[in-house]
């Protein structure tokens, strides 16, 4: 059982690290993606995330499902926070637990990588001197059709 969710109110970790720690997971790992201040030189003012939400909670439970049949007996929550993010802010969270500790770190970093990959979320950055769209296919929400 696991869950995966696109939400516009901040993120509290212990939550999902609750749902997935059961008694035989020897392991929990849990990452926060935070909002950065500074980025390759360049200082950032806040982020503002938007999603395709139906496609996206779609894609979430479609990387957990990955992940418990790459790594048997892992339980899988993910939660990815809409919205404009301030820094410091968390803008996703990854829970995963595992009867071993190897397991539950390799299933975490797949999870990041392939939310990158293929879930319809898109950033965009918002610095003290412009902004730009970063994300899914590297283009703006808008230029997306979900027909």
């Amino acid at each position: 059982m696991s869950i995966f969710e696109i939400v516009t109110e901040p993120i509290v970790p212990q939550t999902y690290a609750d749902y997935v720690l059961r008694p035989d997971a020897g392991a929990v790992t849990v990452f926060t993606g935070h909002v950065r201040e500074w980025t390759q030189g360049v200082r950032t003012l806040y982020l503002a995330y938007e999603a395709y939400v139906p496609m996206a909670q779609k894609k979430l439970a479609e990387i957990g499902h990955e992940i418990e049949q790459k790594w048997k007996g892992t339980r899988v929550a993910i939660a990815h926070r809409i919205g404009e993010l301030q820094i410091g802010d968390i803008a996703v969270v990854i829970a995963v637990s595992s009867p071993h500790r190897s397991d539950a770190y390799e299933a975490n970093e797949y999870a990041i990588e392939r939310i990158k990959e293929i879930v319809p979320i898109w950033k965009q950055e918002i610095w003290e001197d412009g902004t730009q769209w970063v994300g899914y296919q590297k283009k703006k929400p808008r230029e997306i059709s979900h027909d």
